[in-house]
């Protein structure tokens, strides 16, 4: 048996075509406004990637950059601005920050409304309660995925998350308990974490710890949707080569699963598609407009 690759590059694109569907039918252009501080050179990437694919939908992208010497008082006051600026719907600041800075004291200066990356204590607070609000981008992606491998209805689906983290781990859990799945949490302290994993329908490995999911965790077809990106050595590529990796080794689980997402190619796509979806839902529910169907 083979597991099913499931292609997040093409669901992502799926996702960002709907997002540009929705924006030409809105009465006008949702904003974004990135924030980016230092020279990190993947940071860079990620944020022209993220400007691209803004314009790509039809939105408008306000790129701001700060120096590598801002100070938290330069990211906060820039932030402050943003939010009092009524053209920006969604605020989006760049991780990490440079040496020195505090990320957790500066996402929590974001306004709610205009959260995108779905950080702020506000967001957290508004989906643990379930009540409506922007969803953090990674895990509603996940969700995304495990829909497009199972279908949209994923009641009773026992899911396992092995990670706890505030970006991925817990908020993966509680939107798989929205869509009314059984839903487990482990981390570093679970006993016998492999059998837990063998229980699992749907497997979120999200922990950053290359390959550790191995063949005989797995459950025979279940759904691995692998949140890892890890860069280790490629002696096989030549000296000094690396390559992407996942939480789970690929190969070995592959002959297990029925799905399986690869990395790289699988969440990392959806994460920006979702955060172009979050601008447009904070554009509606700032403005008053109807969301679009389809969204």
């Amino acid at each position: 048996m083979s597991a099913q690759v499931i292609d997040g590059k093409a669901v992502a694109a799926d996702v960002r075509a709907n997002v540009a569907r929705a924006v030409g039918q809105l009465p006008g252009q949702p904003a974004l406004a990135v924030v980016l501080v230092g020279e990190d050179p993947a940071s860079q990437v990620y944020v022209r990637n993220k400007v691209r694919q803004t314009e790509a939908a039809g939105m408008v992208s306000m790129h701001h950059h700060l120096p590598d010497t801002a100070s938290q008082t330069d990211v906060e006051d820039l932030i402050a601005r943003l939010n009092a600026d009524d053209r920006v719907d969604g605020i989006l600041l760049q991780l990490p920050l440079p040496k020195g800075l505090n990320a957790d004291a500066a996402i929590e200066k974001i306004a709610p409304d205009k959260d995108v990356d779905g950080l702020t204590e506000t967001s957290a607070g508004r989906l643990v309660l379930g009540k409506p609000g922007l969803r953090p981008c990674t895990p509603a992606g996940c969700v995304i995925l495990a829909k497009r491998a199972l279908g949209d209805d994923l009641s009773g689906k026992h899911v396992v998350v092995i990670g706890r983290s505030i970006l991925v781990g817990k908020p993966a859990a509680l939107l798989f308990l929205a869509e009314n799945c059984t839903v487990t949490i482990a981390h570093s302290r679970t006993r016998d974490l492999p059998a837990v994993c063998r229980e699992a329908d749907i497997l979120v490995p999200a922990v950053g710890r290359p390959e550790m999911v191995k063949r005989d965790w797995v459950k025979p077809g279940a759904t691995i949707i692998d949140v890892g990106i890890n860069r280790v050595d490629a002696p096989e590529k030549g000296e000094g080569k690396t390559k992407l990796v996942g939480d789970a080794d690929y190969a070995g689980s592959a002959e297990i699963a029925g799905h399986i997402t690869p990395v790289p190619g699988g969440v990392g796509p959806m994460t920006i598609a979702c955060l172009l979806r979050n601008t447009v839902l904070a554009a509606c529910a700032r403005r008053g407009w109807d969301v679009p169907e389809g969204l």
